[in-house]
């Protein structure tokens, strides 16, 4: 699910945070696609050949899904019926090459066991997962075929099956994987900071709360839809933002995540403000929750006026007016406005953000093969029907690209030094009268071999006169 809102706050508040990278070469400039959901004034824009000999740590389970729902199973083509069961090794096995055509070197992470606080989450993407399929059902008879397909992408998902099969192929390809031991975003994070990649992959932006110093968004999709990658850095969002780590971490809970239930009434630009003006989230929370009361309060005693005007107004209610008194006014149930959940335990939530269960960089190893090409085969073709030839000239680049020898970034020669401290007029004072004290002291010695010396060139240098 990922942090809602968030990226809109930064497009709006931090938009130099954010650098666009073209698949294509530049686009014309009133096209969606080159304004990239960024402002034109602040907009930065490169091609992806700019990520060249960058590594990347990606999202391997999010990267599943997205190749998962590439294929419709409505297609009037039949292809789903052929592509539905390998569309995962088809989207790792050519997309990968792309990137590493384009000088990228992809490291997968696969998701390990979940957070205890997401099982809620998880549950309700059960249940809506369940509904998609019933409704699925029924547009089979009265639906469309574009409603057919919306409901058989929502009952998509990753299995572990699919996990083990993109683990195979990875082997096979040479491209290192590692298994987090909990969450793929959280590790990948901790990879980028660890300098074991230059950035993490993903397209939920909760990797930027577990603290990646850059995020990589869109790198994974189809070149047919011609969606910009997006560069996120972390520091200068936080620099937009006018927030610390901690405040932004409390923020991005306020937003949404995986681990809690959003606040109703708490968009995006309020939770922003809320935070700015507070400066923790705790204290957000006891003012909204006096607001509400406050809120409560006043709609109850709205509720007990109107029901003694209508009992002065109603002389015939009889048994019903007795009843009625007995209960009591009811409390009012809150039509909009803000309501903080009674269980909402934000703190636990921020610790698995600021302290996530990960393998430390210095303990994994990230090497890149060259292919193994009659594996490739013998997998791909043999077992799950790929194209022979294709398959050859895909590892085939693969080899060729693994075993180039790549030229290295420019901002690996460049390196910023720090500029020396400029002395004092009375350093430079004192440094004036040292020297000036030595030479005074070696003048005297080597004054009259200078003179001698100069006599010598400038006799040296008369020719003598010819006679006529």
């Amino acid at each position: 699910m990922g942090i809602k809102g968030l990226t809109a706050l930064l497009v709006e508040n931090s938009p130099k945070s954010i650098t666009v990278f073209m698949r294509t070469p530049r686009p014309n400039l009133r096209s969606p696609l080159a304004t990239a959901r960024t402002s034109p004034s602040n907009r930065q824009e490169h091609e992806i050949k700019t990520l060249f000999g960058r590594k990347v740590a990606i999202d391997a389970s999010m990267s599943i899904y997205q190749f998962l729902i590439a294929f419709s199973p409505t297609s009037s083509s039949g292809s789903y019926l052929i592509t539905s069961s390998v569309s995962h090794l088809m989207g790792f096995f050519y997309r990968t090459i792309r990137m590493v055509e384009n000088g990228i070197k992809p490291a997968y992470v696969f998701d390990g066991k979940p957070p205890e606080l997401k099982a809620g989450v998880l549950s309700k993407r059960l249940e809506r997962r369940e509904e998609a399929k019933e409704e699925g059902e029924e547009a089979k008879e009265t639906g469309t075929t574009e409603d057919m397909d919306r409901f058989s992408r929502r009952t998509v998902k990753v299995t572990r099956e699919h996990n083990e099969e993109c683990r195979r192929l990875l082997t096979l390809m040479g491209i290192p994987f590692v298994i987090a031991p909990s969450e793929a975003e959280a590790q990948c994070a901790e990879l980028a900071r660890g300098g074991k990649v230059y950035a993490a992959g993903s397209e939920d932006m909760d990797t930027l709360t577990f603290g990646a110093p850059v995020l990589l968004r869109h790198l994974t999709f189809s070149e047919a839809r011609k969606t910009p990658i997006s560069e996120i850095h972390l520091d200068k969002a936080l620099e937009g933002l006018e927030m610390n780590m901690s405040q932004f971490i409390e923020l991005c809970l306020l937003l949404g995540c995986d681990y809690l239930e959003p606040i109703r009434g708490v968009g995006p630009k309020s939770a922003l403000k809320l935070v700015r003006e507070f400066g923790s989230l705790d204290k957000v929370l006891e003012n909204l929750r006096e607001k509400a009361a406050a809120k409560d309060a006043k709609d109850v005693k709205a509720s007990k006026k109107k029901a003694k005007d209508e009992e002065d107004e109603d002389a015939e209610a009889g048994d019903e007016d007795e009843e009625k008194e007995k209960e009591g006014p009811k409390k009012p149930q809150r039509k909009g406005g803000v309501n903080v959940p009674e269980e909402w335990p934000w703190e636990e939530a921020k610790k698995i953000f600021e302290k996530p269960d990960v393998t430390p960089a210095d303990q994994v190893d990230l090497e890149w093969k060259n292919p193994d090409v009659e594996g490739l085969v013998q997998f791909l073709v043999n077992e799950k029907g790929f194209n022979e030839e294709r398959v050859r000239k895909g590892a085939e680049k693969l080899t060729k690209f693994m075993n180039a020898k790549q030229q290295g970034r420019l901002d690996g020669f460049f390196t910023a030094k720090p500029k020396a401290p400029s002395p004092s007029k009375d350093d430079s004072k004192g440094e004036g009268k040292s020297k000036a004290s030595a030479k005074g002291k070696d003048g005297d010695k080597k004054g009259t071999k200078r003179k001698a010396d100069d006599k010598e060139k400038a006799s040296g240098s008369k020719k003598p006169k010819k006679s006529k």
